[in-house]
């Protein structure tokens, strides 16, 4: 990387530096950092490149951050200006030693509409290519500004047209998410946002995904907005209505929504291909679920509990009939995850879950993967208003009676796509939901410890039901 000097004097090279040395405070109060669980030992500067030279100043910086053995890159947009900072958070200023004032400049609108035209443009610029889909039709000039929804990733909005999710933990390779958006757009899926872009960069000497660029659906619903107003409006019902009788109910979407799902992995399947998984690639599934089960067990006193129990329903999985068909899935797929359209529903984020592996994400799964992740969403939607709560029978009785409505109606849809129902294959799919019930009490333990109750109350019920 050749030398570039700031105006105030400081070579980018040393800001970059400067800037990696004052993360380690930094990072933990970002929603996307997911080192939340541990303490930073060191954050180093990987590589930087200038996007913007002067004033005002805008660098692409990767960083490595190291928690005990766990060694992770992420990348930032870092801006500096001379004069009045822009309109931005509080929580983007990152304060370096020298006094000098840097912040994250994803926020910053003027500066990041530079990317949108950097992918018209077809454009390199040191380490990193832009660049744009064959016959992508793009409307450049635009400004761009962060969605707050998102929480592992972060995405920015470019007029009514694009949508620009720049990946905040990066892996090697091509980022399954634009792997599967592409796969599925040849074959002219109505399950997805087109994909328009990418920006890519070579980091440590391998290729990595830094930014994914798609249609953007500005009357499309929100999955989770729409799951959990239907769940408030139920709850409030004072008349004790049954949810098929009242006009918030939202059963028919859920069976919409699993025949949208399982168009998606038949789709896959044929984009991508099957494997058909043997008795010792079950026996690993089931060893790495066991493992889950042990390592969040030693963090969260309210799982290990339960982990005598849980245990043999996972152990259970090892004596399903083989071979089990596997594919490509979505990996981490909830309600926040989904659109719903005027011509229906719509997958995002095909990156699976935030907290796993490159290598763990890419593997192939049993679509039942899937189906189980949507069930749990249904839960948490179904107990969103619990949390914080007193502790009230009736109501959750009433809350779950919702949940219990739409799983079902889901597993209809799904089923009737499919061609076979998933609640046929009864063990695999529970130990599923157990699995990802186990990730949820990690994630929630780190993250939001009042949400702990969700996916707690949730394995007893799971427990419950197989007595």
């Amino acid at each position: 990387m050749s030398e570039h000097i700031e105006p105030s004097g400081i070579p980018h090279d040393e800001l970059a530096a400067q800037v990696a040395a004052a993360l380690p405070q930094w990072l933990p109060s970002q929603r996307w950092f997911g080192g939340k669980d541990r303490e930073i030992d060191s954050v180093s500067a990987v590589s930087w490149t200038t996007l913007l030279d002067g004033d005002p100043l805008l660098l692409h910086l990767v960083v490595r951050v190291e928690q005990g053995d766990r060694r992770e890159l992420y990348q930032l947009l870092i801006g500096s200006r001379q004069s009045q900072l822009p309109d931005v958070a509080a929580a983007a200023s990152i304060g370096l030693e020298d006094g000098r004032t840097c912040y994250e400049a994803s926020g910053d609108a003027d500066l990041t509409a530079c990317l949108l035209d950097f992918i018209a443009e077809g454009k390199r610029i040191g380490s990193m290519t832009f660049e744009h889909e064959p016959g992508a039709d793009l409307t450049t000039g635009l400004r761009g500004h962060p969605i707050t929804s998102e929480q592992s990733n972060t995405s920015l909005v470019y007029g009514h047209h694009h949508i620009l999710k720049l990946f905040r933990k990066l892996g090697s390779g091509v980022n399954k998410d634009l792997v599967l958006h592409r796969a599925l757009h040849e074959l002219g899926s109505q399950q997805i946002a087109e994909p328009l872009g990418s920006i890519s960069a070579e980091v440590d000497g391998e290729d990595v995904t830094i930014g994914m660029l798609q249609r953007f659906l500005p009357d499309a619903a929100d999955g989770w907005v729409m799951a959990t107003t239907s769940v408030r409006d139920f709850m409030a019902d004072t008349a004790g209505l049954p949810p098929e009788e009242l006009g918030g109910d939202f059963a028919g979407e859920a069976y919409r929504l699993g025949k949208a799902v399982a168009t998606v992995h038949a789709d896959l399947a044929r984009a991508l291909g099957t494997e058909q998984a043997g008795a010792d690639d079950v026996r690993r599934a089931v060893d790495s679920m066991l493992a889950r089960l042990e390592r969040v067990s030693a963090q969260v006193p309210a799982l290990a509990r339960h982990a005598d129990a849980v245990r043999p329903v996972l152990e259970r999985v090892a004596d399903v009939a083989v071979p089990v068909s596997t594919q490509s899935v979505h990996g981490d797929l909830h309600l926040g995850q989904v659109l719903r359209t005027v011509n229906g529903w719509l997958l995002l984020d095909f990156e699976g879950e935030p907290a796993a592996s490159v290598a763990e994400r890419a593997a192939l799964a049993s679509p039942l993967r899937d189906v189980a992740s949507m069930l749990r969403s249904f839960d948490y939607a179904a107990q969103q208003l619990l949390v914080g709560q007193p502790d009230d029978p009736e109501t959750t009785a009433r809350a779950m009676s919702w949940a219990r409505r739409n799983r079902a109606a889901f597993c209809d849809g799904y089923g009737k796509v499919a061609g076979q129902d998933p609640r046929d294959d009864a063990a695999l799919l529970r130990a599923l939901e157990l699995d990802k019930a186990v990730y949820e009490v990690a994630y929630e333990h780190a993250n939001r410890p009042d949400w702990l109750t969700v996916p707690m109350a949730s394995i007893e019920r799971i427990l419950s039901e197989g007595e």
